[in-house]
């Protein structure tokens, strides 16, 4: 598998993003996953708002959530089936404005996917759009998959032998976001203006239709959910403080 970044311009609100696309990506192979950032779906989209005060980003972020908490660090929000902070509303690389998450990213990877098939005149395509967010317990960000269209998202071990000939009973594996994760960490998330990503040779099902609802898990069934939950009941009345990281030692 290869992960290409493109460079590009800087992509301006209200764009044409499948010309973007062209202009950036002439050429396309059979078999290509084309990654474009969630960033530059908003602003094609003009999924932006005017930087007033904190009042205006702490609307916004409950207009855009289906459910938000504030904690000591950010506003812990629930989209779309997905967690994170502050409902995916960025200020980075966004010319003094908040850029919000797209509307649809599916729709709008379906959209990308039959045009660019079109222009490509390929058979086998996917568009994959990307987010970053921080994983619980871990610093740093790490990519995710926000939709995608033209493969299969999960790879179903289950039924099927391991090397030791034991049938697997719980083992898939999520495709959009552990490539998400490797284009993400490639593209940069500064000043790289890399908001677009060639992979070849992944070898995955490419489809007609995408399973929107495949790689969501309802927060009922979630097996980190009774963790969490017994963590809140021993700390109820606490004070949590921040981590803090320990000193180095000096050398002697």
């Amino acid at each position: 598998m290869e992960v290409r970044p493109i460079k590009t311009r800087i992509f301006k609100e209200r764009e044409n993003l499948v010309d973007f696309i062209v202009a950036h990506i002439p050429r396309v192979k059979e078999g290509t996953i084309i990654v474009v950032t969630s960033k530059i779906v908003a602003l094609a989209e003009g999924r932006t708002l005017e930087i007033e005060d904190e009042t205006t980003r702490e609307k916004a972020i409950k207009q855009e959530s289906d459910f938000a908490i504030r904690t000591m660090y950010t506003w812990l929000t629930l989209k779309d089936g997905l967690l994170m902070s502050s409902a995916g509303i960025d200020e980075s690389n966004a010319d003094g404005k908040l850029i919000l998450l797209p509307k649809d990213s599916f729709k709008t990877a379906s959209v990308l996917l039959r045009e660019l098939k079109k222009r490509y005149k390929l058979k086998k395509l996917g568009i994959l759009i990307t987010d970053s967010r921080v994983l619980a317990l871990r610093a740093g960000a790490v990519g995710v998959s926000m939709g995608y269209a033209g493969f299969r998202g999960i790879k179903d071990y289950r039924g099927t032998p391991d090397m030791f000939g034991r049938t697997m009973k719980i083992s898939r594996s999520n495709i959009p976001d552990a490539l998400s994760s490797a284009a993400v960490l490639v593209m940069g998330e500064g000043d790289e203006r890399q908001p677009l990503a060639v992979v070849t040779g992944l070898p995955v099902e490419f489809v007609e239709r995408t399973q929107r609802k495949e790689l969501v898990i309802p927060p009922e069934h979630d097996m980190y959910r009774p963790f969490f939950e017994e963590v809140k009941k021993k700390n109820r009345g606490k004070t949590i403080e921040p981590y803090k990281r320990p000193a180095p030692r000096r050398k002697r």
